[in-house]
């Protein structure tokens, strides 16, 4: 049931809640909003394009968020390089 203040939902009180009990998730999306503005700094991609910034080596295997992982690629091909990874480990 999500948290209610005077008949509103307070999103606040739920993410502090999730986060309380997944900090390492906290952690993780922050290191992803970080690379996103490093990215749109560098004139690479722009807020609502479509891109996304994807690992060559995933962080799941041994991979790191320095910049030489980083690269920019479709949203759909991300997702798809992603299901077939999940798929694969099946």
């Amino acid at each position: 049931m999500p948290y209610q203040t005077n008949g509103k939902r307070d999103y606040s009180k739920e993410k502090k809640q999730y986060e309380d009990k997944h900090p390492e998730r906290a952690v993780d999306r922050y290191k992803r909003k970080k690379n996103r503005r490093a990215a749109e700094a560098a004139g690479k991609v722009k807020k609502g394009d479509g891109k996304h910034i994807d690992h060559k080596k995933p962080l799941s295997s041994g991979g790191s968020n320095t910049t030489s992982n980083l690269r920019v690629v479709s949203a759909k091909a991300n997702l798809a390089k992603e299901a077939a990874r999940k798929k694969k480990a099946k």
